[in-house]
């Protein structure tokens, strides 16, 4: 078989950036020892109570210090349940302080949600079964929509709430 002199510089050029591609990809994934979010902590979807975190008492925002705080949310059917107030009613938000540093803890008893806050860098696919957490800074007054950014259903445009940065 017979190859022009381009198609042999292209074949040359095509493996090669192949073979470059994969040695980056074997150094990352072995050397550096990088993985996907495999390594989640995992929990019973049909029963998230039973997870210290995910008692309707320990739903909402926790002060652990001045400038730490823990969120813990269950996203279920087109509602953020964040806890209750002493009187018994649903919280409609959460609260935190400018420079506050929140390590958000979120899981769903039944589809894939979203949990995504409009400005800030918070963005997470949350899946039935793994418990997603992401640490932030929350460094900027104002209110921000916290949202479901994956379709979970009919009522998904309902999905969201309020987080007051004060």
């Amino acid at each position: 078989m017979h190859l022009h002199k381009y198609e042999k510089i292209w074949l040359i050029f095509g493996v090669g950036s192949l073979l470059l591609f994969l040695t980056i990809i074997g150094f990352g994934a072995f050397y550096k020892g990088l993985q996907p979010q495999s390594h989640m902590m995992t929990i019973d979807p049909e029963n998230v109570e039973a997870y210290d975190a995910f008692k309707q008492e320990n739903l909402g925002v926790t002060k652990v210090n001045d400038q730490k705080y823990i969120v813990n949310v269950v996203a279920t059917a087109f509602n953020f349940d964040l806890g209750k107030n002493e009187d018994g009613t649903p919280l409609k938000e959460i609260r935190i302080p400018k420079g506050a540093t929140v390590l958000f803890q979120v899981t769903t008893k039944d589809v894939v949600h979203g949990f995504s806050i409009a400005g800030t860098n918070v963005n997470m696919m949350v899946e039935p079964g793994y418990i997603s957490s992401y640490e932030t800074k929350l460094d900027k007054y104002g209110e921000f929509t916290l949202l479901c950014n994956e379709y979970c259903g009919l009522g998904h445009h309902l999905m969201s709430t309020k987080v007051e940065v004060y």
